[in-house]
This record gives C-alpha cells, structure tokens and sequence, in this order.
C-alpha cells in the first residue's frame, strides 16, 4: 500500500532508539524526511547516519531535551528551516521512574509532567500553526497502555500519559476543521532495548532464565507473544498518512490484545 507522504517532512522526538527509532525507521520507508531529537548526541548521530545509508532520506539529527521548552521550540524551528515544514510530528519521552504516590516527592511530579506530558504540549504548540497554516497535518503522540488500564507502582506515569491522551483528544478536536488529524499510540509489550533490559533484570533477581520472564509477559497477551519494534512503527506510519485521513482522536493500542477493555 502506497501510504502517500513520500516528500513529507516528519518531526519525531526521542527518534535515536527504541519505539521512537522504529516510528523514524518507518516514516523513513515511505520516503519521508526525517528531523530526529534526542539527548545523547552520538547515538542520535549514529541512528541518523544509519537510517539515511538503509533507506536513502534525508535525516537531521538535531539533540534536544524534550524537558525544556525552548530547547522544544528550537527543535521544530530547526526542522522547518531544514526542510521548510514540518508535516508529521511524533511526540515521545522516557517514562519516569516506578513508585508509588507514599514515596514520591514534588519534584517527582514537576519533573514527571514536564518530562510525559508538558513536553508533549509543547512540541504541538510549536509544531501546530505551520500544519493549520497549510491544511495538512499528523501529530501523534506516543503514550502507554496505562493510559487505558493504570499499571500498579507507576503512578507518574499512569497520570501523565493520561494526561497526554486528553491533551490530544482536545487538539484532535481543535485541530479537524484545518485537516491536522492527531491520535495516540499506546505500545505494550515491545522488545526494546529497555523491555530487554527489564528481562534480564527481573531474571537475576527472582533467579530464573530471561525465557521464563518472556513467558510470563506472553500468558497476558491474546496474541502469546510480545510485539516487536517494527510492528509499532508501522502502526505509527499508517495513522501518519493519507490512507488515515478519518482517524482523529482516537487512542490505540499496539498491545496484542493485552489490554481486555472494550474501548
């Protein structure tokens, strides 16, 4: 299928690794121009370099901490200037760390929603006139199946990425009559780096193989099995083109039937 945004410009923050890498990796095979953030300088180096050599697009590789909200406001200036608009925006950070609410602090929470949920107002708010200006838009944020079912000892992140989703739907809402459509991608399961890390982590301390950890993960999916980078990516690819142009505000999970909700 020809998704249609061959040309376009996309903007994807937290782009060097991860889910993030796999959105990039995927706008990037339909022939969409890239401009990737991230924090660390030499892996969002190395990623632009690798993904320009595999699919032949043009990349800028441009470090931002999504934290900030003029390093944020810089980020998608540096992008229109490179490319002249920026068509495609994918909002996405780090979750912060577990807790529950008797051992956070203040900071805890400031930093929570500056990191998941500001950080994502921001990007739209520099992101969205150009879109409304042209009457062409994808915004995409990427959150967590917390957002549909809250997960235990997550607190700052079931209540930011919440935060995100209704954040959207009211910018889905805003944004329809000037064709900016904007939606939500909930990930689950996903063998990244950090999904890994996590295994062999949890097998260490409960002394068991890093199989058993992946087993356990897959009796809670339909599906019986953990998803894989790419098949997020191209979920994020096909919202982000002409072929999703009746999808707004919707909040979708990649999750292998994970979460037993009906919406």
């Amino acid at each position: 299928m020809d998704l249609g945004i061959a040309g376009r410009s996309a903007v994807v923050a937290a782009g060097s690794a991860g889910l993030g890498r796999a959105v990039a990796e995927a706008l990037a095979a339909e022939g969409v121009r890239l401009t990737i953030g991230a924090r660390g300088r030499a892996t969002l180096e190395r990623t632009a370099s690798e993904i320009r050599a595999r699919y032949g697009v043009e990349v800028l590789a441009h470090p931002v901490d999504v934290g900030d909200p003029e390093a944020v406001a810089g980020f998608v200036r540096a992008a229109e200037a490179r490319f002249g608009a920026v068509d495609i925006l994918v909002t996405n950070a780090g979750g912060p760390p577990p807790t529950r609410l008797k051992d956070t602090t203040p900071d805890d929470w400031r930093r929570a929603l500056e990191e998941n949920l500001l950080s994502c107002v921001n990007l739209v708010r520099a992101a969205l006139p150009g879109m409304i200006a042209r009457r062409w838009g994808r915004i995409l944020a990427i959150a967590s199946v917390s957002v549909k079912q809250p997960v235990p000892d997550i607190i700052l992140s079931n209540t930011a990425r919440s935060g995100v989703a209704g954040f959207m739907k009211s910018v889905a809402n805003e944004a329809a009559p000037h064709n900016v459509l904007a939606n939500v991608l909930c990930p689950g399961y996903t063998r990244t780096a950090r999904l890994v890390e996590l295994a062999s982590h949890l097998a260490t301390k409960r002394g068991v193989p890093e199989q058993k950890i992946y087993a356990a993960w897959a009796e809670d999916i339909p599906l019986g099995r953990v998803g894989e980078p790419e098949e997020f990516g191209a979920a994020a690819a096909f919202l982000a083109s002409e072929r999703a142009s009746y999808i707004t505000g919707t909040v979708l999970a990649v999750d292998g039937g994970h979460i037993r909700s009906v919406t």
